[in-house]
């Protein structure tokens, strides 16, 4: 514990503090964690207002929507002017510190300039994933009970306009706990929605009056709460992930220097969303407490062609970049010459997390784009890397597909599942964190300790562990790899298989692009897997002579790697998988399609047309 104080205290002089912290961990009442008790910062103070003496006209944040044809570049005084803007608004309208924000928003610069306004106030903001259906948006209404929402009329995706505002007074019917004002951003892309002139505010018109105001800041106790984040996927009532503020605040800046590998006026590309996690922490916060530059993308990986994101790279010299696995096999699916084309001398690092990052995938990007790829495993609960290697201390070999060793802070550890013995080397088990778990880890579940306990920390009974609800490997060199959710688990006949073990397998096949796995129930043997199958090639997907072909190849791909115990039940091929905008695979819902049952909540799918696949290919 002493050593992990002074590591700690010795991160902390990464930020600025107003006053002093007098105690680095508190971890008297367990699994509960306080970091830094009694010191006072501010996350916008760190983001934007201490770099105003030395770097005032550097880019903050370099915005680009292809959907919209739009750039635009906000330097570091300009960003503090419209932070305050947006911030005497919302005092303005009666926000207070605690108060909650709701911010439900596209990709643009304003969703940076609410979430830094809320934060340099006090308030707590929720952001919600633009696009939920107005059912998932009133239940996060109603979890958090926001004084004050921030919307736009509308969004856009692949050309498609997302007409937000209907969503939200639909959404504002249903909840039970409704904010008393609706902040608008009107991009102009609807030419005519409802009007509640008691509630809704026109954001540009409102702010006017508020042109070169400064706002102080409120400076908070390291403990108390900055935002509420929602985890994607839940079932039931949501989870709301609660940050804290020091603690965050650290642990970010610390990343950017010992795994980023990142300095000031370096410039990051984060290509997801501020709805989840990795947005909030790496396209906001993180690369501008370093006083980096940030890009903004609002727009897909293949629009106008697939060599947009390596266009960025080489026009803003993008010295990190952070993607997810999801895209880079879409992009694996395109023509080598949209890479070919492009200067990526100023790329460092590509970094790549959300899911599991299969063998063939991580050598791919690796030799295509001749830069160092890092795998890493974090999730939203964590906020920052669990798994990662750290090229800001030291080169480390990669082995594809493994995201590497624990990340300072994290006592991480694979357990058995029957007695939460340590599993040994190549041994399959539950990964797992001892805690007290590091800054910047959720503190707790907003407004329910007890569902923060029984949710992550009672896996086993014999000792108090962090679940990760992960299944993972450790190997004799101590990289880790990430074999899938434990809810991803197929008990085929007293065998338990993990899904991302077969996707694996099955990557294996050379005109395998992308492959998802779900379990399916069997009168005989439990359950059995099945597999649904993107081809490299355009081969047509009815083409029955050549689809079992390759189902043959694929079974023995499976045989070879796992045994026949792995192998799918049936293969199936389709044109595109369903995946959420952020890019995760909708598993449970393919799940329950090819078991007959009801889908679920789909407000979140990418394209509606992936379902129909998985439907048509099932029914042929």
């Amino acid at each position: 514990m002493e050593k992990m104080d002074e590591f700690w205290a010795e991160q902390a002089k990464l930020i600025h503090w107003d006053s002093a912290f007098d105690q680095v961990i508190d971890y008297s009442r367990p699994p509960f964690t306080k970091w830094f008790l009694n010191g006072k910062t501010n996350l916008c103070f760190n983001a934007v207002d201490r770099h105003l003496d030395e770097r005032p006209d550097q880019d903050a944040i370099i915005y680009v929507s292809t959907e919209t044809n739009s750039e635009c570049a906000i330097s570091y005084r300009e960003l503090h002017q419209e932070v305050n803007k947006f911030a005497a608004l919302l005092k303005k309208k009666g926000v207070i510190k605690g108060d909650r924000v709701l911010i439900y928003m596209p990709m643009i610069p304003e969703a940076v300039y609410a979430m830094l306004a809320c934060v340099r106030i006090g308030a707590v903001h929720s952001v919600v994933f633009g696009g939920f259906a107005p059912s998932s948006l009133a239940q996060r209404v109603d979890d958090c009970s926001p004084k004050v929402m921030v919307t736009a009329d509308a969004g856009m995706r692949g050309g498609r306009i997302i007409p937000y505002k209907g969503l939200v007074d639909e959404a504002l019917e249903l909840a039970q706990k409704p904010p008393e004002h609706v902040i608008l951003v009107n991009r102009g892309l609807v030419d005519k929605f409802d009007w509640n002139a008691e509630r809704d505010i026109d954001y540009r018109e409102a702010v006017q009056s508020f042109n070169g105001e400064t706002v102080e800041v409120e400076w908070l106790e390291s403990n108390e709460p900055s935002y509420i984040l929602y985890t994607s996927g839940t079932t039931g009532k949501p989870k709301g992930v609660q940050r804290d503020t020091g603690g965050y605040a650290v642990a970010l800046a610390a990343s950017m220097h010992h795994i980023y590998d990142a300095q000031a006026g370096d410039t990051m590309f984060t290509t997801s969303d501020i709805g989840w996690v990795v947005g909030h922490s790496y396209i906001v916060y993180a690369p501008l407490i370093m006083g980096m530059t940030t890009l903004l993308y609002e727009g897909l990986p293949t629009t106008p062609d697939p060599g947009i994101w390596w266009s960025l790279v080489e026009k803003y010299n993008v010295n990190v970049m952070f993607s997810s696995p999801t895209a880079i096999r879409v992009l694996k699916k395109q023509d080598p010459k949209y890479i070919d084309k492009y200067d990526l001398g100023a790329l460092k690092h590509l970094f790549l997390a959300g899911e599991p990052l299969d063998e063939s995938t991580h050598s791919w990007i690796s030799g295509a784009i001749g830069k160092p790829v890092h795998d890493h495993f974090w999730q939203t609960e964590t906020g920052w890397p669990v798994l990662t290697p750290m090229p800001g201390i030291e080169s480390t070999p990669v082995k594809y597909g493994s995201p590497s060793f624990p990340a300072y802070g994290y006592n991480l550890k694979v357990l058995r599942e029957s007695d939460a013995s340590e599993a040994d080397a190549n041994e399959k088990g539950l990964v797992s964190i001892v805690p007290p778990l590091p800054p910047g880890c959720m503190s707790t579940i907003w407004g329910d300790d007890e569902r923060f306990v029984s949710t992550y920390f009672s896996t086993f009974e014999s000792t108090l562990v962090y679940s990760t609800f992960d299944w993972g490997i450790r190997d004799q060199d101590g990289y880790h790899f990430i074999l899938g959710r434990t809810d991803d688990v197929i008990n085929v006949a007293g065998h338990r298989l993990g899904t991302r073990e077969i996707e694996e397998a099955i990557q294996n096949h050379g005109n395998v692009a992308e492959v998802a796995v779900v379990g399916v129930r069997d009168a005989v043997k439990g359950q059995m897997p099945i597999a649904f199958v993107v081809r490299k090639s355009l081969i047509d997907i009815y083409d029955l002579s050549h689809n079992e072909t390759e189902q043959k190849e694929i079974m023995k791909e499976v045989d070879r790697s796992l045994g026949a115990i792995g192998r799918p039940r049936n293969v199936y091929f389709v044109a595109m998988l369903p995946k959420t905008r952020s890019g995760k695979l909708l598993r449970r819902s393919i799940q329950a399609i090819a078991e007959g049952r009801d889908p679920g909540d789909l407000t979140t799918l990418e394209d509606p047309a992936a379902i129909e696949e998985i439907i048509k290919a099932i029914r042929a």
